[in-house]
């Protein structure tokens, strides 16, 4: 990128380079969650804190069974 900017090489025009260059990037972007939060079930809506390096999708709900998700 020329300018560092996301637009790609030049006379490519704005925004049509594939780069990183606004994008979210590997982990998420702005939206990673974090280590803190909870993690919720997605089927009756039991919550449980989130344990940090442990994905949400990998905990199961103690109320239900199934699979949580990060709220």
């Amino acid at each position: 990128m020329p300018r560092g900017d996301g637009t790609g090489p030049t006379g490519q025009g704005p925004g049509t380079g594939g780069g990183r260059g606004r994008g979210m990037g590997r982990q998420g972007g702005p939206r990673a969650a974090g280590p803190g939060g909870e993690c919720v079930c997605p089927v009756c809506g039991e919550k449980a804190p989130h344990v940090a390096g442990t994905p949400c999708s990998s905990q199961v709900c103690p109320k239900c069974g199934a699979r949580m998700a990060r709220a």
